[in-house]
């Protein structure tokens, strides 16, 4: 379990601290999500990894302004600033494994514990084990599932090359770098990640379809699952705003789609 010093080294949910101007703005952004029965809104985004989610969860947090807490951008964060909680990661990424169920646990309810409104889980729960543990610290109104064939995972990701010091990625495909293999605003040389090479992808993905999709069946069975299938996130995403505005009720704060 991480404690809470090492959780807060960790860039996780966006919330609101420090002024008097925040905090209001923090008490209305929770008073604008209660959902019917007076609870913020609470939902998880799920997918194969490099199906989209990541995209999607900053389109609805630009749109519906429901801040997202991504386990992925964490886990990165400590890998880049190459702490020993990254080395291991990156060890664990390099495997082409997923990290450990019970340390994604303990970042997450880390997190938690100083979240008092409403967000959406990116990449989390990750095995059935992790929904009951979940279950019995909060709530979920809805898991949107981001339904992206894994060939399409595989072509998107192996095209894909990362500026590793701000995270920028460019996908030779379909938002090639002005130059080839360098950044566009620093100029520095941009890398393939080891969890980006087709072998890496393969592997992971049959794990995703192993662990992680019973997970879906756990959350299926309380009827909290909705699906959205496709290829592309300026195809899919249309479909998961129209479903928070129309079934949930989500209004929207900003009018904008990308």
């Amino acid at each position: 379990m991480l404690s809470r010093t090492s959780s807060n080294m960790i860039r996780g949910v966006s919330r609101f601290t420090g002024t008097k101007q925040a905090t209001q703005a923090s008490i209305a952004v929770q008073r604008k999500w209660m959902s019917t029965d007076d609870k913020p809104f609470h939902s998880l985004i799920m997918g194969p990894p490099g199906g989209g989610k990541g995209t999607i969860s900053k389109r609805i947090l630009k749109r519906f302004d429901i801040p997202c807490m991504s386990t992925g951008d964490m886990i990165r964060s400590q890998i880049q600033a190459k702490t020993p909680m990254g080395v291991k990661f990156q060890q664990t990424v390099n495997e082409g494994k997923l990290v450990p169920a019970d340390l994604v646990f303990g970042l997450v309810s880390a997190e938690l514990d100083n979240t008092t409104g409403p967000f959406m889980l990116d990449g989390f729960p990750r095995s059935v084990e992790q929904a009951e543990m979940f279950s019995g610290h909060t709530y979920v109104d809805c898991v949107l599932n981001i339904d992206v064939p894994f060939e399409t995972v595989i072509e998107r990701l192996s095209s894909r090359w990362c500026h590793l010091p701000s995270g920028r990625i460019y996908n030779l495909e379909y938002n090639p770098p002005k130059v080839a293999g360098k950044d566009d605003e620093t100029g520095e040389d941009l890398v393939q990640r080891e969890d980006d090479k087709p072998e890496t992808i393969r592997h992971r993905l049959e794990l995703y379809r192993e662990e992680t999709m019973p997970v879906l069946e756990f959350y299926d069975k309380q009827g909290l699952v909705v699906n959205f299938p496709g290829t592309e996130s300026d195809v899919i995403f249309p479909e998961v705003a129209k479903y928070l505005e129309g079934e949930k009720g989500l209004p929207v704060t900003n009018d904008v789609w990308k």
